[in-house]
């Protein structure tokens, strides 16, 4: 029992009273400890949202919350996932029980998505990454339409709005239907527990000792971050690498242009996005500088192909030498454009038409504009962390852990989706599968034997025979 305070009492009536004897023992711990984590992705995500990205990348009490907040998403994955392995080798599912299983495989499931949601928002190197491979799978599982990760707005108000709101209802729900049919007991007639009160000083102490274990991790093993990339960074390292991707978006044979992967959510023209718009910008300030794309629109269809096509076969080429263009309005637009974006001025042209865009609406445009010049992967590849190297498991750097619930992904990309086109579409389907069969696993007959047949409980429950 809790001290005998009005909080206390309050609490003691709230919370389960009594128990079977196992019910105070680490393994019955594991919901409690995983609520606790949530509330501490409350407060730190409440904090965060307040002060805003800039405050926790450079400050240093934000670099912290962002840490703590960081190892409070592992304790939480990891104990709703072992609470639920406790359910399932107890058979804690079995009628009247069924539909409290059934929240908390939502829980879990939402939870899982919550954390790549987390990861989009952090406002590093690793967002720009893993909201490219996010929106591949979300594309090719048909989802893309409603769900884009490339859109920073979108995936903030699901993040600290709808996602927490939805696991604290499915939280209460959960918990109501516990607190009123108690804990699972013994199922099995060979094995007997009695009933002791619940030992709720035990289990704030177990949750007072998770607190600190996360605000100690985080001190010492911070979240990492690696500083993002921008077209601007690439434009004044590789000019030659931006007037080449220009010139796949002016001709419409970029990565951006021709994706497809199930769905085809980038429906943008991409000549309209990162030429048209971007130079009609450029030509407002420079008003001294003729208009290269009224003379280019003013061509014959023939011309406007050669002069794309000659364009294109020069900024290929290894090793070019961007004095040396071809002397054709194309090139002139291309070139304009880069300069602009060495100067910094590209991108925010992009963002503040993709402002006025619901479907995209923040970074799609120039995140999909970085993607087509290939930087993003092939950083992706020197930190080793591209999907075929295991890499959406861990972090970029350091030692601190990754989302490695997201193993099985891996696993399935090396083995069964190794050589599928469709890879992405598949992979849905199969997670999709595997969601549904364990929210109807208990429904199942013969299959929801399976934990019976694997007498884990006995770990569990200390059996006792009786005489």
């Amino acid at each position: 029992m809790v001290a005998k305070h009005p909080l206390g009492k309050a609490l003691n009536d709230v919370m389960i009273k009594d128990v079977p004897s196992y019910g105070n023992k680490l393994f019955y711990s594991l919901g409690f400890l995983s609520m606790i984590s949530f509330l501490v992705l409350i407060v730190t995500g409440v904090i965060m949202t307040f002060y805003g990205p800039t405050w926790w990348l450079t400050n240093s009490f934000g670099s912290y919350m962002r840490s703590v907040h960081l190892w409070a998403t592992q304790a939480f994955v990891i104990f709703i996932i072992l609470h639920l392995l406790v359910v399932f080798f107890t058979s804690g599912f079995k009628k009247p029980r069924r539909l409290t299983w059934i929240f908390g495989v939502l829980m879990m499931f939402i939870v899982l998505a919550e954390t790549e949601f987390g990861y989009v928002l952090r406002g590093d190197y690793s967002s720009q990454w893993r909201s490219l491979q996010g929106a591949d799978f979300y594309n090719g599982s048909g989802l893309g339409r409603l769900l884009n990760p490339l859109n920073n707005k979108q995936i903030y108000g699901i993040h600290i709005v709808v996602v927490p709101l939805t696991i604290l209802a499915l939280l209460f729900l959960h918990y109501l239907l516990v607190r009123v049919l108690g804990i699972a007991k013994p199922y099995r007639k060979d094995v007997s527990a009695k009933t002791v009160p619940a030992n709720h000083k035990l289990l704030f102490m177990r949750g007072g000792v998770l607190i600190g274990l996360i605000l100690v991790l985080a001190a010492f093993l911070p979240s990492p971050y690696i500083k993002p990339t921008t077209i601007q960074s690439i434009a004044n390292d590789d000019p030659a690498l931006v007037d080449k991707t220009l010139v796949a978006e002016f001709d419409s044979s970029s990565d951006t242009a021709t994706y497809f992967d199930n769905i085809n959510p980038y429906t943008y023209n991409v000549r309209t996005i990162y030429i048209d718009n971007p130079y009609e910008q450029y030509i407002r300030v420079q008003a001294s500088q003729s208009d290269e794309l009224k003379k280019f629109n003013a061509e014959p269809q023939g011309v406007q192909k050669q002069q794309l096509k000659e364009a294109s076969d020069f900024f290929n080429q290894d090793g070019v030498d961007p004095a040396r263009a071809p002397v054709s309005p194309v090139a002139a637009i291309v070139e304009s454009l880069t300069t602009m974006a060495q100067a910094g001025l590209y991108e925010p042209v992009l963002n503040a038409n993709d402002s006025i865009n619901k479907f995209t609406d923040g970074s799609t445009y120039s995140i999909r504009f970085l993607s087509d010049t290939g930087v993003p992967e092939d950083k992706a590849t020197a930190l080793n962390i591209t999907t075929d190297q295991y890499g959406m498991i861990r972090e970029e750097k350091g030692r601190t852990p990754g989302a490695w619930w997201l193993a099985p992904i891996g696993l399935l990309n090396h083995t069964v989706l190794k050589n599928d086109d469709n890879g992405d579409r598949d992979a849905a389907i199969i997670f999709g599968s595997l969601a549904l069969t364990m929210l109807a696993f208990p429904f199942i007959p013969y299959v929801n034997q399976l934990p019976d047949k694997l007498k884990v409980y006995k770990l569990i429950w200390h059996e006792k025979k009786k005489v």
